[in-house]
């Protein structure tokens, strides 16, 4: 298992895949690389796709430190020094989607184009999840099966199995599920949107409550230049789901992002 060596020491696991120009795909909260599996594939005809585990998860290290948005985002410049990637595409979901957006406010050299998923620019204007959901979520009788439901559709979870590599890494500590936990809910990156530069799509379910797709239109309005997509009918996991709505839309928009904009 190939590492990159954070600028702390940490251990950075992380894999790479097909040819063509760097696409980062970051997955959402307490999940590894395995979020993005029977995806990457759609974008292995123009792009050589790099995921990583963030620090407490999968091969990567689990320190019991503070972890951050802000954090993973360093983690994954860590990732493209070791791989000598000076620019690359990002796309990031759900939590990996608040990361993306600190790597391309903070880093805006290395990101050419950038899709946010799923997300939220976090803080006092974020549009929040029902207190319903919350509760839901809490509760351990029912979390596992609230989440399957906020992520899926029942026709969707009718005709599938799983396994579902949205549902978390497995072998997570939970101090380190905490750790990324507190690290979602304290990204707040409102002030920093409108310094990203690089041509932006941002895409979500319509259903999404997860997430509130009513999300979407506040990132595109906050950051320059940026466009939103809402896919009807899908929900949190729209990517997987709705593979063959979203992986043609993200591909379209990576191959004219620089163009169009």
């Amino acid at each position: 298992m190939p590492y990159a060596e954070a600028t702390d020491g940490t251990r950075i696991a992380y894999q790479a895949a097909g040819e063509g120009f760097p696409l980062v795909l970051l997955a959402g909260q307490s999940n590894n690389h395995h979020w993005w599996d029977g995806i990457r594939e759609d974008f292995h005809d123009a792009h050589r796709t790099i995921t990583i585990d963030y620090r407490g998860t999968g091969d990567s290290d689990k320190p019991d430190t503070v972890y951050s948005t802000t954090g993973f985002a360093d983690d994954v410049i860590s990732v493209l020094n070791e791989l000598g990637i000076e620019r690359a595409d990002v796309y990031g979901t759900s939590m990996g989607g608040r990361v993306a957006q600190w790597v391309a406010a903070a880093y805006p050299e290395r990101v050419r184009a950038l899709v946010l998923g799923c997300t939220s620019p976090g803080g006092k204007h974020a549009v929040e999840r029902g207190n319903d959901i919350r509760r839901a979520l809490a509760a351990a009788s029912t979390a596992q099966q609230t989440l399957l439901t906020l992520m899926y559709t029942p026709a969707y979870l009718a005709r599938t199995t799983g396994p579902y590599q949205t549902m978390g890494d497995p072998d997570m500590p939970y101090y380190t599920k905490r750790r990324h936990l507190i690290a979602s809910h304290r990204h707040d990156a409102w002030d920093a949107l409108p310094d990203i530069t690089a041509p932006t799509l941002i895409v979500h379910g319509a259903d999404d409550v997860f997430n509130p797709s009513a999300n979407a239109p506040l990132l595109a309005e906050r950051i320059p230049g940026a466009r939103y997509a809402l896919i009807p009918g899908a929900r949190h996991a729209y990517f997987e789901e709705f593979r063959s709505v979203a992986s043609p839309l993200v591909r379209d928009f990576l191959a004219g992002a620089i163009t169009t904009f």
